[in-house]
Formats: C-alpha cells, sequence, structure tokens
C-alpha cells in the first residue's frame, strides 16, 4: 500500500477503496471524517471535523477545498468564552467540488452534485444539481 494511503487510513475514521489526498491537507481530529471508495483530494484542503463528516463514494475535491464542521456562537459571551460548536456534513455519491469551494456547518448535498469553484455553500441541496455563487444557489441541473 503506498505511504500516502497508509497515513489516510490512520488519520481518517473510515476509508473504501483508492483514497488519494494532495498535500497540504488539514483537519482537526481526522477520526470524524469518513470517505468512501475512489475519494480525490486535491492540494491545500481543509476539512474541520468537530462533528462527524461523510463523504460517499467517488468524489471529487478541487484545489483548496474547505469543509468546516465547526463554527462558533453568534452570541459574543459563549463566543468570548472560547466555545465551539460544529453541525455534521455529509457530500453523496459522485459530488465534485471545484477548487476553492467552501461547505459550511450542517450541509448535506445529494448525489451528483457539482459546486463551481469558489463557491460558498450554506444549505443543503438535493440530488443532480449545478451549483454557484455565493451564497450558492441552483444554476442548473446536472444532464
Amino acid at each position: 500500500m503506498p505511504q500516502k494511503q497508509h497515513l489516510v487510513r490512520q488519520l481518517f475514521g473510515s476509508v473504501g477503496k483508492n483514497p488519494y489526498l494532495q498535500p497540504n491537507f488539514r483537519c482537526d481530529f481526522g477520526y470524524n471524517i469518513h470517505v468512501g471508495d475512489n475519494f480525490i483530494c486535491n492540494y491545500d484542503s481543509v476539512i474541520l471535523d468537530i462533528a462527524p463528516v461523510h463523504i460517499v463514494d467517488n468524489c471529487l475535491f478541487g484545489p483548496h477545498v474547505q469543509l468546516y464542521a465547526a463554527s462558533h456562537p453568534l452570541d459574543p459571551q459563549r463566543r468570548s468564552a472560547w466555545i465551539g460548536e460544529g453541525a455534521p456534513i455529509t457530500i453523496g455519491d459522485n459530488v465534485w467540488l471545484g477548487g476553492g469551494a467552501t461547505i459550511l456547518p450542517g450541509v448535506t448535498l445529494g448525489d451528483n452534485v457539482v459546486v463551481g469553484a469558489n463557491s460558498t455553500v450554506t444549505k443543503s441541496f438535493g440530488v443532480n444539481v449545478v451549483i454557484a455563487g455565493n451564497p450558492a444557489q441552483v444554476i442548473k441541473q446536472v444532464p
């Protein structure tokens, strides 16, 4: 087994067949990240996994993709006490996240979703859509 695959299997909570991560990958814990088969993560990606992050099969991440399952309270008193919070992220089967895409806490993306480069995904989307923008919105259906 190649050394990169070995390291990914040690770091992540669960890993399917053929994981491929490019450096510099960063995460909080690693054990809250679960990826299926054929996961490709390009350069300089970040997954903040204070809550579970599930990535199904055949998912492609462009460079600089960021998944933030972590956040901080809006209430200034709680935030000044260094209290963190989070919500799970789920990425469906055959999803492609374009370079620089940011996925926020609590988001679920259905199967066959394509996220445009540099988009910020603030809410969940169903299956077979192309989404883009800040905040991301549906721009067309997947053919």
